[in-house]
């Protein structure tokens, strides 16, 4: 095979391949973010545990927003409310809509994946396995800053390198700024309406900013790893080479008479 076939597959292998989640230039930031996260919410879990009230972070964080926002009820309502189980349900779906409409199936996958996972993980694990309550209720991590952080983080995961219609950059910064600034808007509501601790609140952004990128790297990981599989497995056809041209048939010689 030639040079020039070489080339020509391996840039159609390339060209077929999906598209990553999480490009090579950003795993480093995305690993150190996950790890982060991952810290975050085990040294809050074991400091918290069977915790029935604020420690002191909470006390003086907690009561500066009391003081500053609790008097704007209304609005503080309407953004607590956004954390909701049908509100994140129904981001997560037209998200989920978005990424079937584009192809974006790695984009599908994450969405169907780490937000409910993210959910899970807050009501049916961690909750329970901490203990710690507010009003008699467990609250950390908080569930609703879990789902509006999962929904955040995984916008600003597909906005890292969209591969259709290609946004500037800084659009796609101020998109993912710009969710990331709604999710911490739920938390400071919940924490000014006394719903949650401030602690509570970063434990949720932490497991929900976490579950997305693991998840993220998982699909990554798990879809390159199939299609080198399949390549190995189905080796492409070698290309064909052009027929060579037919010698000249040899002159026959002359017979005697």
């Amino acid at each position: 095979m030639s040079r020039r076939n070489q080339r020509q597959i391996l840039t159609a292998l390339r060209r077929a391949a999906p598209h990553p989640l999480l490009p090579a230039a950003v795993r480093p930031v995305a690993a150190a973010l996950l790890a982060s996260c991952v810290a975050v919410t085990a040294i809050l879990g074991a400091w918290l545990t069977h915790q029935t009230g604020g420690d002191w972070l909470d006390d003086a964080v907690d009561s500066r927003f009391m003081a500053s926002l609790g008097s704007h009820w209304t609005v503080l309502d309407h953004l607590a409310r956004l954390g909701g189980p049908i509100p994140v349900t129904s981001m997560t779906a037209a998200l989920l809509l978005a990424c079937v409409l584009t192809r974006r199936w790695r984009g599908a996958a994450l969405l169907t994946i780490a937000v409910p996972a993210a959910a899970a993980l807050t009501e049916f694990a961690l909750k329970p396995l901490i203990g710690r309550t507010l009003a008699g209720e467990l609250s950390f991590p908080s569930g609703h800053t879990t789902g509006v952080f999962a929904v955040a983080a995984s916008v600003a995961v597909l906005l890292i390198d969209p591969p259709r219609w290609r946004m500037p950059a800084a659009l796609r910064v101020f998109l993912a700024l710009s969710a990331l600034a709604v999710a911490t808007a739920v938390a400071i509501a919940l924490v000014s309406l006394h719903i949650h601790y401030f602690t509570d609140t970063v434990g949720g952004a932490a497991v929900g900013a976490a579950v997305v990128l693991a998840t993220a790297f998982i699909l990554d990981s798990f879809m390159s790893g199939s299609n080198d599989g399949h390549s190995r497995s189905h080796p492409p056809a070698p290309a064909r080479a052009a027929p060579d041209t037919p010698a000249a048939p040899e002159s026959r010689a002359s017979a005697g008479p």
